[in-house]
C-alpha cells in the first residue's frame, strides 16, 4: 500500500495504543506477576508502565481518581487452550466475568458461534479476555 506522502499520519509503522489504571504499582504486579507479560516502567515522573506483547507495546498510563474503567475488551490474549488458561490464571487469584443471557460454563467460558472466550477485568477494572487462538487478522 502506498501512502501519499503529504498524508498528515505517515508514520504508522509504530502506532501504539494505550489505557489508563488508577494505580501503576497495581497495574504493573498484575501484569508481570499474575498474567506474567513482560514490562517495562519509565523513570519519568509520571511513570508510565508498557506492556510488551510480542513485537507490540501497549502503553498504561496512571490517571489516578479520573480513571473510568473500559467496558469494552481493552486487550485479547489469544491461546490454543482458553479452558486451561482460564484455569491457570484462576489458580493466581483472576476472576472471570459473567454475563447474562451469554451461554458460559462454569470456568467463565462462552461458546457460541465464535470462538471460546472469557474475559476478566486488571485491578483498575478494565476488561480483557483470554480467547481462542484462530489465524492472524487477513489470514485464511
Amino acid at each position: 500500500m502506498d501512502t501519499d506522502a503529504t498524508a498528515p499520519l505517515t508514520d504508522l509503522d509504530h502506532v501504539f495504543n494505550g489505557f489508563s489504571v488508577d494505580d501503576v504499582d497495581a497495574a504493573q504486579a498484575f501484569y508481570r506477576d499474575v498474567l506474567g507479560v513482560p514490562v517495562e516502567r519509565d523513570d519519568e515522573p509520571m511513570g508510565m508502565l508498557w506492556l510488551v506483547l510480542g513485537p507490540r507495546r501497549v502503553l498504561v498510563y496512571p490517571k489516578g481518581e479520573a480513571h473510568q474503567p473500559a467496558s469494552y475488551t481493552v486487550l485479547n490474549f489469544p491461546t490454543d487452550d482458553v479452558r486451561g488458561t482460564v484455569r491457570a490464571l484462576a489458580d493466581r487469584g483472576v476472576e472471570f466475568l459473567r454475563y447474562d443471557g451469554m451461554p458460559q460454563d462454569d470456568l467463565g467460558v462462552m461458546s457460541g458461534d465464535g470462538p471460546l472466550i472469557a474475559w476478566f477485568t486488571d485491578p483498575a477494572g478494565n476488561v480483557h479476555s483470554v480467547i481462542e487462538l484462530g489465524p492472524e487478522p487477513g489470514e485464511g
